[in-house]
């Protein structure tokens, strides 16, 4: 096995997020991923969180003692409208992202939406309508095309190393339990929205226009998506392949295969970690490894956000609003296969 880099010179443009420009940020939500952003977010960057918005005083007065934040705003107009709030990363519940995204954007605030931006593409429409009107940043917070992984693939696939692109290999599967939000159909449960975000939106973003659209699905005991694989073939004849389950865990891994060469990302696929290029002619690997971090990558994110905006951009070139919006215009596709429906969708 050969040592990176590959026979052309690459590596990791990502800039340090220590370097980031300092946003104020106000955070929507007490929950699992929130807590995570801002702890990365906080010791990796120069990122400043400014105030919590929830529902419940406790809960929030007590994530804001957790994480030094100053502020802790009931409700999520009283977030919004918090004049020392620069942005809103929005960390809610699925079934919200598209309400509270317009009251940030209403508010006239820069705006960071969990993944998914919104339940399905009309919403994300909606939103992405809505902040270019007023000027506002908006982005998805997919965090994995933030990843200096990320990167070095895109890189790799500029390079034409791997040849003619014929195919994208991506699953995601992890058992949870019972209890798990991922199980309630009134938060829009089920794998799709949660786990299998990462590999329909690999295959959105690394595959042309979709001409056709298969998938098969199963239901568990709570009525929600427990399972799905889908077939996507876009217009040049490359095929995707996509899976995600939160019934049983899997490897999590990625392969984008061409006629000359695959680059592949060992599991799990969609965090900070190695980049592995095989190429046919010589069969020759090639190895970029960075810190396997988990979560603790988050802050690639939040600093690439902050760099954006101090640019006075109103996009993120790591996630454009327009990829969002594919994203999801496929996903809903791959649900109308299934017949996947969330509670009060439109």
């Amino acid at each position: 096995m050969s040592t990176w880099p590959p026979p052309i010179d690459i590596v990791s443009r990502v800039p340090s997020p220590a370097g980031a420009p300092s946003l104020r940020w106000g955070v929507l939500g007490t929950g699992w991923i929130a807590e995570r952003f801002v702890r990365s977010a906080q010791r990796h960057t120069a990122q400043r969180f400014v105030a919590v918005g929830t529902r419940d005083a406790e809960r929030g007065a007590s994530f804001a003692r957790a994480h030094g934040i100053p502020g802790v705003r009931v409700g999520v107009q009283a977030l919004v409208t918090d004049p020392d709030v620069d942005i809103v990363y929005i960390a809610s519940p699925h079934p919200s992202h598209r309400d509270h995204a317009m009251a940030a954007i209403d508010a006239g605030k820069h705006v960071l939406v969990e993944k998914p931006l919104s339940l399905n593409a009309n919403q994300a429409r909606e939103v992405v309508s809505a902040a270019r009107r007023a000027g506002v940043f908006c982005a998805e917070a997919l965090w994995t095309f933030f990843l200096p992984r990320w990167d070095v693939v895109m890189q790799l696939l500029d390079s034409g190393l791997i040849g003619r692109r014929l195919s994208v290999l991506a699953e995601y599967g992890e058992f949870l339990p019972d209890d798990h939000r991922a199980m309630d159909p009134a938060l829009a449960g089920g794998s799709l929205l949660d786990l299998g975000t990462y590999p329909i939106a690999l295959i959105s973003l690394l595959l042309s226009t979709p001409t056709r659209v298969e998938a098969v699905g199963t239901l568990n005991m709570s009525g929600v998506n427990a399972q799905t694989g889908a077939l996507v073939v876009d217009d040049a004849g490359a095929i995707g392949v996509g899976y995600t389950s939160l019934a049983s865990s899997t490897p999590t891994t990625a392969v984008i295969a061409g006629d000359a060469g695959a680059i592949e990302l060992p599991g799990p696929f969609y965090q900070p970690g190695d980049v592995v290029l095989r190429t046919w002619s010589d069969g020759e690997v090639f190895r970029f490894s960075e810190p396997a971090i988990a979560h603790d990558g988050l802050h690639f994110e939040a600093a690439g956000v902050a760099n954006a905006v101090a640019a006075g951009l109103i996009e993120a070139p790591q996630r454009p609003l327009d990829d969002t919006v594919a994203f999801l215009e496929l996903m809903d596709s791959v649900r109308d296969r299934i017949g996947a429906r969330f509670v009060g969708e439109h």
